[in-house]
């Protein structure tokens, strides 16, 4: 992958999750996130992992995504717009932002590992979905079906809360 790539596609996860957080209309904030998850699905085919890369097209930028769409259709907008901007505790999350981001490059600059280029990875003739689906299934089969269980109760949670009193 040329460099040019990668620091477009990396430019691109950087302003959309920027826009994630800064954007007050939450529909736009998803679907901004979903630009964040294709550059970072491009990031990872860069990388020849084609299987991560789809299945991050597919399952999160997909079928999650989706589901907070859902959720965000399913909650009162409005109440949200009529909500002023608390300037106080936008400076502070501004503050401990940066001091987080100057703390990154304060590390990233003293790592010698961060100062070399990856070495390409070794070509294999492994079968990686197979493997994937032997040890998703196998070895982490309990923890796959808890975690099926537990977005189905968070969307009959929602579905619960946000139904309208009928009274």
């Amino acid at each position: 992958m040329p460099a040019f790539l990668f620091w477009l596609f990396a430019g691109v996860m950087l302003v959309f999750g920027a826009l994630v957080v800064i954007n007050r209309n939450p529909i736009a904030s998803a679907l901004s996130l979903v630009v964040c998850f294709l550059g970072l699905a491009a990031l990872f085919i860069s990388l020849d992992a084609f299987f991560i890369g789809i299945i991050q097209v597919l399952v999160y930028a997909g079928a999650v995504m989706v589901l907070f769409l859902f959720i965000i259709m399913l909650l009162d907008l409005r109440a949200e717009e009529r909500r002023r901007m608390n300037w106080v505790a936008f400076t502070g999350g501004f503050v401990v932002a940066f001091s987080l981001l100057v703390q990154i490059l304060a590390v990233i600059s003293r790592t010698q590992m961060a100062k070399q280029a990856f070495p390409p990875l070794a070509s294999q003739q492994v079968d990686d979905v197979r493997n994937i689906g032997l040890l998703l299934f196998g070895n982490y089969n309990l923890p796959f079906q808890i975690i099926a269980v537990v977005i189905l109760v968070a969307t009959v949670g929602v579905i619960v809360l946000s139904k309208r009193q009928l009274r």
